[in-house]
């Protein structure tokens, strides 16, 4: 029969060190920390879409007056000239 090893266990320990303690903190704070301003960026990020759907809107509403009193939207943004579409000279 072989002989039986007898092996010494560490007391099991009731807490961790106060180095580790910190360390630990540090890193989920740090965490914490990422987490919320992902969370600030991403409302910022909504609130930013909202905004364009929004302008969207006006610029599509202001289109449809565009066409109803000039027959066209395709305006210069520099001086407000119509760019009316080439006409075909072959038509005649």
């Amino acid at each position: 029969m072989a002989k039986e090893k007898t092996i010494e266990l560490k007391k099991k320990a009731e807490k961790i060190s106060e180095e580790h303690l910190k360390e630990l903190r540090e890193v989920v704070n740090k965490l914490n920390q990422i987490q919320f301003n992902i969370g600030r960026i991403e409302l910022q990020k909504h609130k930013a879409l909202h905004d364009i759907a929004t302008i969207e809107d006006k610029i599509s509403l202001l289109q449809d007056t565009l066409v109803k009193e000039y027959g066209s939207y395709d305006v210069s943004l520099e001086d407000g000239t119509i760019n009316w579409p080439e006409e075909n000279s072959n038509e005649k």
